[in-house]
């Protein structure tokens, strides 16, 4: 009799539960096709792929695959370049984007605060190739605008930005912030929104300025989304935006030693070489960095703020 009566209630949980797990299972299945099965292919990194046999019947040749990336000199401007724009987006990212997240926030101004929305979010919504073209429309040393309305009729002389390697971090960095800080902002944003009106509503009637609440109150209330994006960051500190430094700078070889990272130096040498096996030796490189950094970064705040840490 137990058993009939305690088999009843688990029938009726089953029922309750099947339509949820029938709604997961689409996404449990997409996810296993999209994000594990394609984990096969790591082995390609370490096999000498022969397309007329496939991938499974290719033969493993160790870490030979993985030589081309300390081979040549240009490997080392290649990450030097890498590691150093992460580093300044590391850093210059959650300034900017907490302080346009504060800015915005004090907007009152609804037609206001839905222009500045718009215009601090399309740029995100753009594609690489559109930017591209937008960043040559100001810098083309024919038709450019810098040159034709700005440096021309001062100097008299034109600069050849797409010739000219020292302009390149500034170009890049601006690019890059200029088009991902309306995401950003968003995230901190949220965070901002999320806290609780009665705390500032206590600092102004102590007194607080609009600084000394922003410094004891929202930055505070920051540190955890902070945190995790920083974490988020350091995991991709050997990854860079292809499109950002292959589209907008043209490609352009006169410019390498500014512009190239390691993703443009395997994609330009998968072209030249046509060597699958070499450009997912630096994938598979790049994630085990990345995944390295993450737990160790993780592990040094966990030490330091126990709560604040993601695991």
């Amino acid at each position: 009799m137990k058993t009939k009566t305690a088999a009843k209630p688990r029938r009726k949980r089953w029922k309750k539960t099947i339509a949820v797990y029938g709604m997961l299972l689409p996404g449990m299945i997409y996810l296993v096709i999209n994000n594990y099965l394609p984990m096969y292919g790591i082995t390609i990194a370490f096999r000498k792929l022969d397309y007329s046999v496939g991938i499974l019947r290719s033969p493993f040749n160790g870490l030979e695959n993985f030589k081309f990336l300390f081979a040549s000199s240009s490997v080392i401007t290649a990450l030097r370049n890498t590691l150093l724009y992460n580093t300044a987006f590391l850093i210059l990212g959650p300034v900017l984007a907490i302080t346009v997240a504060i800015l915005f926030n004090e907007i009152k101004n609804q037609v206001a605060k839905k222009f500045y929305q718009t215009s601090i979010l399309l740029p995100f919504l753009m594609s690489m190739v559109i930017v591209s073209y937008l960043v040559y429309a100001f810098l083309s040393a024919d038709n450019g605008f810098l040159n034709k309305s700005v440096i021309e009729p001062l100097t008299g002389d034109t600069i050849s930005f797409y010739q000219e390697k020292s302009y390149w971090p500034f170009i890049l960095t601006f690019v890059h912030f200029w088009k991902e800080i309306g995401f950003s902002m968003v995230l901190y944003l949220s965070s901002i929104l999320g806290i609780s009106n009665e705390f500032y509503e206590a600092a102004r009637m102590d007194g607080a300025t609009k600084w000394q609440q922003i410094r004891y109150i929202t930055l505070p209330f920051l540190k955890p989304t902070v945190i995790t994006m920083t974490i988020l960051g350091i995991s991709k500190i050997c990854n860079s935006d292809f499109g950002l430094f292959y589209q907008v700078p043209r490609n352009s070889g006169t410019i390498y030693a500014t512009t190239q990272t390691i993703d443009t130096y395997v994609y330009n040498a998968l072209m030249n070489q046509n060597n699958i096996s070499m450009s997912s030796a630096a994938s598979v490189l790049q994630a085990i960095v990345g995944f390295i950094l993450v737990i160790a970064a993780n592990a040094v705040i966990r030490k330091v703020s126990r709560e604040d840490a993601i695991f």
